[in-house]
């Protein structure tokens, strides 16, 4: 029943606006045909003021129309009116309108501009009339409305704020958000910037993650304006605040002042002390009148401890500080009776090249030279002798208690073996010894613990020539050797091995005798030659000259063939060969031959000639005789021919 009469209400409503719509046209169409049977004049006097004082003819009088000049003016006044925006600046703005999508902004343009709502997510109080500071992106879109960001303003006005801070060196704050490799994030007014770990503190830090979500203030200190990377510090803040208290803190010290201090750094070198605002260096040295391999070893980070101040520099603002020295040295509680000839024992705390540190007592040290490690002459490595560890005896050789040095020796724990020598050593004796050690011009053995020799390298063999004494023996090898000559005030011993045998190059002079041909070995082949193993274990040398072959080939490494001795030196023990010798001298003495046979068969091709010769001429004269008595007989019978 409600719905009917609803439904009939709305019909009423309809019908009505339907007839009210014909009654409007019913009243346009007769005003139209009045209008069309008035004239002019009847519809001026009709809409005439009472006072009569409106003017019909004012276009005649040109009143109400403008000249372009008159047009242009005016258009320039209401232009004025408007603020005069520019694409990429920023402009300030006030909220006139917000819904959920946009923030509407008066700039004082002829249309208002719109800013998306999402980029006012950090102004949460955000109300009308509001002072907001955008940037225009464009004057006008495609609809004609004005495009801003608040955003990029934001980071534009970021940008100019960083870049005056660096050039002015003044302080900004930001927030840290988050952990990077090898440092943290900072935003600073929405620009991200890098913070090192080196730029965090003045100390070491361990842990970046404290600093996460934290407020601080920093100082620009570099700017990537190609790839936009802003790199800042907080350390530097710091360190000014304690410069001014480290001209304070220096203006104040003493030497010899004792100060606490917190280990800051441990180096291989030494510890950092952080006594309030101001670092001191305490050097290895000065940490423990022992002997430490590292600071660790005695000093741990973090903890606090009391040095004393040794030096200072006011300038470079650098302390020296010192630990052991707030205790007594060590020497002062050394054996009062401890004199040169005593017996210390003690334990190996260093092993170098030159010697070894015997520790007496905690910070008493003594050195043990290489050369006191044991009676031979031959040196060694101390490594050979000690290590770092070992606990033994040593002698006391030089004290001097002022200078707190002291020198040990352990080889005076034993007889020196010099000391009977002569008697065990003679001229000529024969012994076995130990390669210890080579040179170029000889070989060290040791004929026992103590008993150095030296043998030349000459004296190594009598039939090879020995270059270098590795060619002969190697270290560890035990070779015979017989005495040749002994220094006992200098502890030297000369020794030989070839002497334990005669003297071969005596055989081998009538042996080797000049022109002789001998079979051999090239052993090996040098620029200059060639050298020769010859029979009994002798070599010889053949002149690249002398190696040439009669085929025009040379004579190469490991060839066996024929040489002829060109020279022998018992004394040098050198023996020169040649192989194309043989077959040069062969050639000569071949060629020698077919000249003398020749010349004797022309000798006696000369004498048949001439007793040939001496024949003719023999018989040709008779025959001459015997042609005359025929010419003559032949004459006579022809004469008595004609006769008859």
């Amino acid at each position: 029943m409600a719905k009917k009469q609803v439904a009939e209400k709305e019909l009423e409503a309809k019908t009505a606006e339907l007839q009210g719509a014909d009654a409007r046209l019913t009243e346009k169409e007769t005003i139209e045909s009045e209008a069309d049977s008035v004239s002019i004049e009847q519809i001026k006097s009709s809409l005439a003021t009472p006072d009569q004082d409106f003017d019909w003819d004012a276009d005649d009088k040109v009143f109400g129309n403008y000249s372009d000049a008159d047009r242009k003016k005016f258009e320039d006044m209401y232009t004025d009116t408007f603020n005069q925006i520019t694409q990429g600046e920023i402009i300030s703005g006030i909220v006139v309108s917000i819904n959920n999508k946009d923030v509407v902004l008066n700039v004082g343009f002829k249309s208002d501009g719109l800013v998306s709502t999402s980029e006012f997510r950090d102004t949460p109080d955000l109300k009308i009339g509001d002072s907001v500071d955008v940037f225009v992106e464009a004057p006008e879109d495609a609809n004609g409305q004005l495009i801003l960001s608040r955003k990029r303003a934001k980071t534009q006005r970021s940008w100019e704020t960083i870049n005056a801070a660096l050039d002015n060196d003044t302080i900004i704050n930001g927030f840290v958000k988050s952990r990077t490799k090898g440092g943290l994030i900072v935003d600073i007014m929405g620009v991200e910037a890098f913070l090192p770990g080196s730029q965090i503190d003045i100390k070491p830090i361990r842990d970046y993650d404290v600093y996460v979500g934290k407020t601080m203030e920093f100082k620009v200190v570099k700017i990537n304006h190609e790839f936009k990377n802003v790199v800042v510090s907080h350390k530097i803040l710091i360190e000014d605040d304690l410069e001014s208290q480290k001209v304070e803190i220096v203006s104040k010290l003493e030497k010899g002042q004792v100060l606490e201090g917190t280990v800051k750094n441990i180096t291989d070198f030494g510890v950092f002390i952080d006594l309030g605002g101001v670092d001191g260096l305490l050097h290895i040295t000065d940490i423990s009148w022992g002997r430490i391999e590292h600071p660790k070893e005695v000093l741990s980070l973090d903890e606090k401890i009391n040095v004393v101040v040794l030096d200072f520099d006011d300038e470079k603002k650098r302390i020296a500080l010192g630990l052991k020295q707030l205790t007594p040295h060590p020497w002062e509680n050394l054996d009062a009776n401890l004199a040169v000839g005593s017996k210390v024992k003690g334990k190996i705390v260093t092993v170098a090249d030159y010697g070894a540190f015997l520790e007496i007592i905690p910070g008493v040290e003594g050195l043990i030279h290489v050369s006191e490690m044991s009676w031979s002459q031959n040196l060694r490595s101390p490594q050979e002798f000690l290590k770092v560890g070992d606990e033994i005896e040593a002698e006391v050789l030089t004290l001097d208690r002022d200078e707190r040095k002291m020198s040990l020796g352990i080889k005076q724990l034993t007889q020196d073996p010099w000391g009977a020598v002569a008697e065990r050593y003679p001229i000529g004796s024969k012994h076995k010894a130990v390669v210890k050690n080579m040179t170029n011009f000889g070989v060290f053995v040791e004929i026992e613990e103590g008993i150095d020799g030296l043998i030349h390298i000459s004296d190594l063999s009598w039939s090879k020539k020995v270059n270098h004494p590795n060619e002969f023996t190697k270290v560890g090898d035990t070779l015979d050797v017989v005495v040749l000559e002994l220094d006992v005030e200098n502890r030297k011993l000369s020794l030989g091995h070839k002497q334990l045998e005669e003297n071969p190059w005596d055989t081998f002079e009538t042996i080797f005798t000049l022109d002789s041909i001998h079979q051999g070995t090239v052993v090996k082949v040098t620029d200059k030659g060639a050298v020769i193993a010859l029979p009994y274990g002798v070599e010889g040398f053949v002149p690249t000259k002398h190696m040439a072959k009669e085929d025009g080939s040379v004579i190469k490494a490991e060839e066996t063939n024929d040489f002829k001795i060109i020279e022998f030196n018992k004394d040098a023990k050198r023996i020169v060969v040649s192989h194309a010798r043989i077959w040069e001298e062969a050639k000569a003495e071949v060629a020698a031959e077919e000249r003398a046979t020749k010349k004797k068969e022309a000798k006696a091709s000369v004498s048949a000639v001439k007793k040939v010769k001496d024949s003719v001429e023999k018989s040709t004269l008779g025959d001459l005789s015997v042609l005359a008595q025929l010419k003559e007989q032949m004459e006579g019978e022809e004469s008595k021919k004609k006769g008859k």
